[in-house]
């Protein structure tokens, strides 16, 4: 990824300093498809590319709202998690979990041994 530099005289919510806008090249394109360990043919590198920097042009795009005095939310619409006691329990459920194992004793999953 390579960071293409905008005219100085750029500002960012007032601050005067240089803005970088990112741009991605084929090379890079191709090591986020080896990372994601995806195939992409020669011929998609470039559709690729395009669609890539589409993208990081809408983020840089999202940089500019002013976002001053807007509360951080989770949702929406205003909601109030309900929430649960904290506690450890077993579930209920001891018999429902081990029903379908081969063999178990006193609601343990039995299994072969393994190390002597």
């Amino acid at each position: 990824m390579r960071r293409k530099a905008e005219p100085s005289g750029a500002t960012d919510r007032g601050l005067s300093q240089q803005v970088d806008a990112l741009s991605v090249d084929s090379d890079t394109v191709r090591r986020i498809a080896h990372l994601a360990r995806i195939r992409l043919p020669d011929d998609r590198i470039e559709p690729m590319r395009e669609e890539l920097n589409a993208i990081l042009a809408f983020v840089e795009q999202l940089d500019e709202v002013d976002v001053d005095g807007v509360e951080p939310m989770t949702s929406v619409v205003a909601t109030k998690m309900r929430l649960r006691a904290d506690a450890v329990t077993d579930g209920n459920i001891a018999e429902d979990v081990v029903a379908n194992a081969p063999t178990s004793d006193d609601h343990f999953f039995m299994v072969p041994k393994v190390v002597e």
